[in-house]
């Protein structure tokens, strides 16, 4: 979310002071953006069809599938509390230009893994240079235009999630190569999107502090404090459902339908991620409190109706849990992006944004990672499904709480 600086001999901009610019350029610099952010989340969920073709042939469990899911996860966060500032310092372009060819190498990696230390390292290289990225990218977004730019960081992450699944699905089903052809297509990807980077104009002027900025620390600024703890329990629930049907969203059904379907899986994602970017659009104009508090009803149904699916063994009602659950996350991300990002200074946007995703990506690796222990050391699958969806759903609890508890406050 960088803003486009110019310069003149009688006054120098402070640091990330906005650049007057026209229409058309906003538009198609906003555009490029959105994209990048669409393909690093498609490669990100890429893998979530093939961890049952990975699994077929390399013999591993599904505690494997939620750590090579979690490890991603955590590295994202690692990235995020290091490098989630540096683009305040040295640029909105440098720090996405250096992601973007790092994905290239996370591609390649991925496409020739022959078992799953291989998985393993390109999804902790994929996670390092995804939480490099999102900060800048929202940043750079809110930068080039604030309220597009808002409206756009909650969108697009439910556009790339979805894409990623369904085009892999497809891929492995219908085309050769499963397991090689989605990464080098975003190979292709990734090096177009860095050209086109390297094409646009920078938005911040560099400041100093870009090597203390990578000493891991969590600063809230004073304006979005109060804000940030009504959108925190709801980042996390919404995050943790994700992780429900990302880790093991693809095992449950499968079980349901007593055999690997890579289409469905995919569908599964899609229609999860795909309804959240809806409601995105259909709850833009509402108020982000309500927003949030809509997300949080909504977290609770879907995943009490997904339990009763794998209770009763109902296909079709897994997959309507499935689309309310999406929903509950696009209501609730976009709340919590609203109620947050525009409370702070230009030069803050990075580190905020950074922090949400700390919030999100716990919310994402830790309880799905959890959930694979309890499904090979526990309960079974439908047993951590069913604790791991209570769970959800007692946080949806708690958040809805906080968020009345805010909104009184704020009443008051």
């Amino acid at each position: 979310m960088t803003q486009a600086i110019t310069r003149s001999r009688a006054a120098r901009p402070t640091v990330g002071a906005p650049v007057a610019r026209s229409g058309t350029r906003g538009t198609g610099t906003l555009v490029l953006l959105a994209s990048v952010v669409i393909s690093l989340l498609a490669s990100s969920s890429a893998p979530i069809p093939l961890f049952a073709v990975y699994q077929a042939e390399w013999g591993f469990s599904p505690i494997t599938t939620t750590i090579v899911f979690g490890v991603y996860a955590v590295s994202v966060l690692v990235s995020l509390l290091t490098l989630g500032k540096l683009s305040d310092h040295i640029g909105r372009k440098p720090v996405l230009i250096t992601a973007l060819l790092v994905q290239v190498v996370t591609m390649i990696i991925l496409a020739t893994a022959d078992g799953v230390p291989a998985l393993v390292i390109g999804r902790v290289v994929q996670g390092l240079a995804t939480g490099a990225a999102v900060g800048a990218l929202g940043a750079m977004m809110l930068d080039v235009d604030a309220k597009r730019g808002q409206l756009t960081n909650a969108f697009t992450p439910g556009i790339g999630t979805g894409s990623g699944a369904l085009l892999s699905a497809l891929l492995v089903n219908f085309l050769p190569a499963p397991t090689q052809l989605v990464y080098y297509v975003l190979v292709g990807v990734f090096l177009l999107q860095a050209l086109g980077i390297a094409l646009v104009r920078e938005t911040v002027t560099r400041a100093p502090g870009a090597l203390a900025s990578l000493k891991p620390e969590i600063t809230v600024p004073r304006a979005v404090r109060v804000h940030l703890l009504a959108a925190t329990p709801v980042l996390f629930a919404v995050w943790a459902l994700t992780g429900l049907y990302g880790a093991l969203g693809p095992a449950l059904l499968a079980k349901l339908l007593g055999g690997n379907n890579t289409v469905l899986a995919g569908v599964l994602v899609f229609g999860f991620a795909g309804i959240a970017s809806v409601m995105v659009l259909v709850l833009r104009n509402v108020g982000a409190m309500a927003v949030m508090q809509t997300g949080a009803i909504l977290l609770f149904v879907g995943v009490a109706v997904s339990l009763v699916a794998i209770g009763t063994g109902s296909v079709a009602l897994f997959f309507v849990g499935a689309l309310i659950s999406g929903a509950a996350f696009g209501a609730g991300f976009q709340g919590g992006i609203r109620i947050v990002v525009p409370q702070v200074a230009p030069h803050e946007r990075a580190g905020t944004l950074s922090l949400l995703y700390v919030v999100s990506y716990l919310g994402l690796g830790v309880p799905a990672v959890a959930a694979g222990v309890l499904a090979v050391h526990g309960p079974g699958l439908f047993g951590a499904a069913t604790i791991y969806g209570i769970a959800v759903m007692v946080l949806a609890l708690v958040a809805l709480a906080a968020l009345v508890r805010a909104r009184r406050t704020a009443v008051a």
